[in-house]
């Protein structure tokens, strides 16, 4: 019999985790990033390469219409492949598991890496838009099936840490694709097929190293109920034998679900015993895409231009703006165990309101005083720094813990589905916004943060060192339902601690 004594040891972050931790993130995490931000310094050699092979096959160049529509197929196709994989989470987790699916993912990555490197010697641009769509499938597997992992990996008191890891590594591979994008490096002619080739290499490098670690410990006990190999799991990941104690909560985690069974995405709107968690995760997944962080990244070219930044160093200080994002958000990480969730919401949104609001202002104002556009650079910088305290990390991080098993796969999907969907609509809609409201278009995204703080304060509780039986024993307050579910009488009260294994 195992003594139940863990109470009193904190989790550690043991050599095996943090290997298993990197390993997920640069493989997956960091593909993300890499593909958001690898396209933006080639766009007009690549629009050359479309022009060039069309003339090519027709004799014709193409009009600027239709080069303008490809080249936006060509970006969009990232996000609405990311929607797409967003749709598969479910369905892939259950089936083959949080580590399997991550390493099924890397076809993803990897199919497309090729097309992308022999688009040019293929002369068939069509390579480029498919690979895109891939990409961006393997994007929106990753970006939720990565905090799910770690979350389940983890720790309650490093659940937080290694949660906003995989939003490390995304702003991570923003900055390596900046840095790689610069035209002294791979953004020339000869060198942009290998930019985005690039891509596969640490999914290569995944489903080398993957596979020596433990797949999730919740996983083995709650679907696969063997527990052999969860206790296993467990002991490997914490570096010690005693691991009763979690195995027994994992134990009352799956007894509270099974009064429930698999939930699906249309079972998860019915029910009322996770109405609220479901509300705050499209609240918080909206919020942070409508939020303007992409418009942000897209109009901080011309802010840095108006301030007399020149046009050849424009790429410089646009990398030194994704080296602030990478520095502030491994702070989130030190901090978010120390702050708490909650607390880096409401810090990180506000400080967006207010650079947003601020930055509004220097806009309109900038011809009237030389040092205005000085201010909105300021302004860029700040918002940044504010949306690597929360609103770019904490979300996704949520949904692992204020979600139980059954239920997270689905939860993850409505998520994901959200973060693509919204991040999608910005990237169309903000040219014309542009367009018509000229620097007033912050304003609209300064209302949207705003509300966010406000939903945030008024209804997200702090889940930091929380087990996730106790995080939705909140959450059931919230829903004024007795318990987590309802329809098992003896479940509607969990006991405090767990009584000891037989």
């Amino acid at each position: 019999m195992e003594q139940s004594n863990q109470g009193t040891k904190e989790g550690r972050l043991t050599l095996l985790l943090a290997l298993a931790t990197l390993i997920a993130a640069f493989g997956s995490s960091f593909q993300y990033g890499y593909n958001v931000a690898a396209v933006n310094s080639p766009s007009e050699l690549m629009k050359q390469f479309y022009n060039d092979t069309y003339s090519d096959r027709t004799g014709e160049l193409i009009g600027t219409f239709p080069l303008t529509l490809l080249w936006s197929l060509t970006v969009s196709m990232f996000p609405f492949g990311g929607f797409i994989g967003s749709l598969l989470v479910g369905p892939l987790v259950n089936y083959f598991g949080r580590k399997g699916t991550l390493l099924f993912n890397n076809i993803f990555s990897i199919v497309p890496a090729i097309f992308m490197g022999c688009s040019k010697i293929a002369k068939a641009f069509e390579l480029i838009i498919i690979s895109r769509f891939l990409v961006g499938i393997c994007a929106g597997v990753s970006s939720n099936v990565v905090p799910m992992y770690l979350g389940e990996l983890a720790p309650k008191n490093l659940r937080g840490a290694l949660g906003v890891v995989p939003q490390l590594f995304i702003t991570i591979g923003i900055l390596v694709a900046q840095l790689f994008g610069l035209r002294s490096v791979l953004a020339n002619e000869e060198g942009w097929p290998v930019l985005l080739a690039l891509t596969g290499v640490p999914a290569v490098l995944q489903v080398l190293l993957l596979p020596f670690f433990p797949e999730s410990p919740r996983y083995l006990l709650i679907q696969k109920k063997n527990e052999d190999a969860a206790r296993k799991a467990l002991r490997r990941l914490r570096g010690w034998d005693d691991v009763g104690q979690e195995v027994e909560e994992i134990r009352r985690e799956d007894e509270a679900e099974r009064a429930q069974g698999f939930i699906s995405v249309r079972k998860l709107f019915r029910l009322k015993s996770l109405r609220w968690q479901l509300i705050s995760i499209i609240v918080l997944m909206a919020g942070q895409q409508l939020s303007g962080v992409n418009a942000i990244y897209y109009y901080a070219d011309g802010i840095y231009s108006d301030a007399g930044v020149k046009a050849n160093d424009v790429q410089y200080v646009t990398a030194g703006t994704g080296a602030v994002n990478v520095v502030m958000t491994f702070c989130t990480v030190l901090v978010v165990e120390l702050w708490g969730r909650k607390l880096l919401l409401l810090l990180g949104f506000s400080t967006c309101v207010l650079a947003c609001t601020v930055l509004t202002v220097a806009l309109a104002l900038q011809d009237t005083a030389p040092w205005l556009p000085y201010v909105s650079i300021a302004c860029v910088i700040i918002y940044v720094i504010g949306h690597a305290l929360g609103p770019s990390p904490i979300p996704a991080l949520l949904i692992t813990e204020i979600f139980l098993q059954s239920s997270r796969p689905a939860a993850f999907m409505v998520g994901g589905s959200v973060h693509w969907l919204s991040n999608f609509t910005v990237g169309l809609i903000f040219p014309f916004i542009q367009v018509g409201l000229g620097p007033y278009s912050f304003i609209i995204f300064a209302i949207i943060c705003l509300l966010t703080v406000i939903y945030t304060f008024l209804i997200i509780p702090e889940t930091k060192s929380k087990t996730f039986i106790e995080i939705n024993q909140i959450f059931a307050n919230l829903n004024k339902v007795p318990g987590v579910h309802p329809e098992k009488e003896e479940l509607k009260t969990f006991p405090s601690a767990p009584e000891k294994q037989q």
